[in-house]
Order: structure tokens, then sequence, then C-alpha cells
């Protein structure tokens, strides 16, 4: 399909720049499986759900990726030290990064950088684009000890050109459930939204939670810059789903109960791992693609944000719900002063029934 396909005119102030506070009440657009919206909060959830839902959430916990390092000065000419942003994006292996760094004119294979008294990395394989690799002094759980110790959250770029990260952000940027070694560059943001009450009343409701791993990478920001989507090259992120979570979704799919995705994190591992119809993949790094054509072999519903014009997310939801309804359901969303992106306000879709 022609990428065009999936532009629309986002007005600027549509941009949330903070979350909604309290969490849960944030504003939910539900789009049902005949196409029809209805206007709710999230806190509302628990009464949009039906006894036996099962939702899946990605546990995964956010890394404090954006750093500042300083390249000193070199001992023959090119001026002094030289300050470095850094926003890691991949992990290559235990003291290996690659990052998005500016200005990456100032840096060339070899140099070292400091990012604090006992954190430092060297600059290998520099690529186009900012894209450079650092291999740290430190590896394992004592890297991300260290990073965790000096970086700020990795804002997208949409909020990070608007502001700088505070401390504000450590709690926002990352789910209440969020759990493990933190190794993210982005948050699964669908989740953002969910607080003890919204589970407590989920879970009063006999709404069964489930939990997977996918780790999100800077990928889901990078823009499509192909003209056709089967040019597009998409990122790969891995993900893992334990054995017993996965028995207990196909234990649910057995029985007729319906599979909701939290964020497109989760229905990206979900859809990973289906083969025919069940969850059988439990480790793998994913590319899935997914554009209108697309089939679903697991989720019957996704709980995600609103997406950027042009993006693969928008791809995704339209792949879901028809592209013409999800161009529909934006409009409104605009329309009715419904906040956009990782800080925005979130929508319950349903799969399109012919």
């Amino acid at each position: 399909m022609r990428v065009s396909a999936f532009d629309f005119h986002l007005p600027e102030q549509s941009i949330a720049l903070r979350p909604a506070r309290p969490r849960d009440s944030a504003k939910l657009l539900q789009v049902s499986e005949k196409g029809e919206f209805t206007d709710h909060n999230v806190k509302d959830l628990p009464s949009l759900l039906r006894e036996g839902d099962v939702l899946v959430l990605n546990e995964t916990k956010v890394l404090r990726a954006a750093l500042t390092a300083t390249r000193p000065a070199r001992a023959h000419g090119g001026g002094g030290d030289v300050t470095i942003d850094v926003n890691l994006h991949t992990a290559m292996s235990g003291n290996e990064w690659r990052a998005f760094v500016r200005p990456a004119k100032r840096l060339r294979d070899g140099d070292e950088v400091h990012f604090s008294e006992s954190l430092s990395a060297t600059v290998f394989e520099k690529q186009d684009g900012g894209d450079v690799g650092l291999r740290f002094n430190l590896a394992g759980p004592a890297l991300s000890a260290a990073i965790e110790a000096t970086g700020q959250p990795p804002l997208p770029p949409y909020i990070a050109r608007k502001r700088a990260p505070d401390d504000k952000d450590i709690v926002d940027y990352q789910t209440v459930y969020a759990d493990g070694e933190a190794a993210s560059v982005a948050a699964p943001t669908a989740g953002l939204h969910f607080t003890p009450d919204v589970f407590e009343a989920l879970g009063a409701r006999g709404v069964q939670i489930e939990r997977l791993t996918l780790h999100v990478g800077a990928g889901t920001f990078l823009p499509v810059k192909s003209d056709d989507t089967k040019d597009h090259h998409m990122h790969s992120e891995w993900y893992q789903i334990s054995p017993e979570t996965a028995g207990r979704i196909n234990q649910a799919k057995a029985e007729g109960r319906r599979i909701i995705a939290v964020g497109t994190t989760a229905l990206r591992a979900l859809e990973s791992s289906a083969v025919e119809g069940r969850v059988e993949t439990l480790t793998d790094d994913t590319q899935i693609f997914i554009t209108p054509g697309s089939e679903f072999h697991i989720i019957d519903g996704l709980m995600t944000n609103f997406h950027l014009p042009r993006s693969t997310l928008f791809m995704l939801v339209s792949a879901l719900v028809g592209l013409d309804t999800m161009q529909a359901a934006y409009a409104r969303a605009i329309e009715n002063g419904y906040r956009f992106y990782s800080y925005g306000d979130s929508s319950l879709l349903w799969a399109a029934k012919n």
C-alpha cells in the first residue's frame, strides 16, 4: 500500500507533553467490531470488558537510556572537550550498545567518552545518521546499574524537542507493573494509564491478567521513509512469553474467551508467537510488520494510544479495524480534544467483523 494512505493532519496542540493525572483519568475512545465510536475514560475500562476476558500486559522496564557524555579534548588539535548527547537504542552484547549521538561529527572510531567517574565507553563502527557503537568499561548488571544512576528517561523525540526530561518523567514514563532488569529504550505507553484502582476493578470484573516481556527499541519512533509499505524495513525487538502464560492464553482461546493486548508491543509479541492459532514461539526476535490485509491469529482487541501519521503503528491499528474506520476515529479524537502519542489518551479497538 502507499504510505500516503496513512497520513492525516495532526494539530501541534494535540501532542501531549505530560500525562493525565491521575493516570486512569485519561480519555479512552472505544471502536466496536462494527466501527462504532463511544467516548470513555481509562477508569471505565473494566466496565467495557466482560468476565473471562484476558488482558495481556508487556511488563518490560524502561532503561534511563538518555545520557550525556564528554569527549575529552584531543592531544593534537580539534578544540577542547565536547559534550555529547547519547540515546542508547540497541544492546549488542553485555557491554556494547548502539546509540544515536549528537553531534556525531565530533566523534570518530576509537574515541573515548566519559559519562561519569566510573562509566566510560569507546566508540566503534560509527555509521551514518549519528548511529555509533559504544563499548563500555562495565558489563551486564553493573552496566545497567551505572546507566540507571547516570541517565534520564528516554523521552520520544516529539516530546524531547519540546522540553528536557525531569524527575517527574522517572515515574511517569514507567508502568506501575514494570518488572525485571531495565532494558527497553521506550515505554510500552498503553500501559502507562493503569493504576492499582484499575487493576482492583478488573479483578472484581473477573478479567484475567497475563504478562509477557518485549523490550521496546527506538525503532518504534523511526519514520517510514519509503513510498510503499512493501519497501519498509521493520526494526527488530526481542520478546519472551513464559510457558505458563502461553498455556493460559491458549486455554482461554480454546474456551472462546477474548484476548486483548495492552499496547502494540504486547500485540507484536503475541502475533509473532502464533503457530496455527496458538501461542507457541515463546522467545524470539520479531520484525513483524502488520498492515491492512494482515491476519490476526491470537488477539481480539487492542488497547493503545494514538499514533503518528504515516507510522507503522498507525498501519497496525488500521489493519485491526480498517483504514477508513481508523481515519474516522482519529478525526473524531482530534475534534474532541484527545491527546496524542506517548503521554496521550487511549483507545480500545476491537477487531473488525464483517
